[in-house]
């Protein structure tokens, strides 16, 4: 039997306004079916977006949304979650959206450990305005703001938000749907900061400028850098070079959750007396 998709889309917003081929479909799909896994309802979800591609996010899913400025979609939902901490609280960025402008919202919401699940759709390039070099771009690659190829150190997100502190942290791409759904899943079970570094294609801005052909061959181009978990753990430092491990990355259970943090800061202002942690 067909998923009906319907049920949770605003479906007078379709077709979506992504490219053809853009990986961005294919993460929207396995959201949509992890959270019908989760059993929540719609009324109890809430997406936040920031600017870019990945801001298109919150337009197409029909529940709680809310569409914020470029860089804030932490700092909006840590918001929300403070507000309505029984609710489930999703948040969508792009590469420059949540490691460049809003890179110190991303790493302070690990810190904190707030209970959100930030999903960062990795397409290595500003796609929407296009082509800057943003914090993903690898080096050598030709960007509208980097014409003789971009020399800026990459940035690897999965092993920034394990640093910063978030909980569960986990990577796989676009390439494997079935995959993505698991980890969102294990992602959204979770209690604390969830981060999910999702490697997607941007065959438009990044493929088409750097000669790499169309969407499949941007596809392919991300297959050949990530590699399983298991299996890069055995890579030599030579073999790592330009791969990044897919999978699970991190979960660590038990630890404090700022929501409930801030309770005990709420229970101290009325008692008159200091927070106990």
């Amino acid at each position: 039997m067909a998923f009906n998709y319907d049920k949770y889309l605003r479906v007078d917003k379709m077709p979506t306004l992504w490219c053809w081929g853009c990986g961005d479909g294919v993460i929207l799909k396995s959201v949509i079916r992890a959270i019908d896994k989760m059993g929540w309802d719609m009324n109890d979800v809430c997406i936040v977006s920031g600017i870019g591609c990945s801001g298109r996010f919150s337009s197409y899913i029909d529940c709680n949304t809310v569409h914020t400025t470029h860089g804030r979609a932490i700092a909006y939902a840590t918001g929300i979650k403070l507000a309505n901490p029984e609710k489930h609280v999703i948040v969508v960025t792009g590469d420059g959206d949540g490691l460049a402008i809003g890179g110190n919202h991303t790493i302070h919401g690990c810190r904190r450990n707030i209970d959100l699940n930030h999903i960062l759709i990795n397409n290595f390039i500003y796609g929407l305005t296009n082509s800057q070099t943003s914090p993903t771009t690898p080096q050598g690659f030709w960007t509208s703001t980097a014409n003789y190829g971009n020399v800026d150190p990459t940035f690897d997100a999965a092993k920034l938000a394990d640093a910063a502190g978030a909980t569960f942290v986990a990577r796989e791409s676009v390439l494997d749907p079935q995959k993505l759904e698991k980890m969102f899943v294990a992602g959204f079970t979770h209690k604390g900061y969830s981060f999910f570094d999702v490697f997607s294609n941007c065959h438009i801005n990044l493929g088409r400028k750097n000669k790499m052909g169309e969407a499949v061959q941007n596809l392919e181009w991300i297959e050949n850098r990530i590699v399983g978990k298991n299996k890069f753990e055995l890579l030599s430092e030579e073999e790592r070079v330009d791969k990044f491990p897919t999978g699970i990355l991190k979960q660590e259970e038990g630890k404090l959750e700022y929501c409930e943090a801030y309770d005990k800061v709420i229970y101290a202002a009325q008692n008159k007396t200091t927070v106990v942690l």
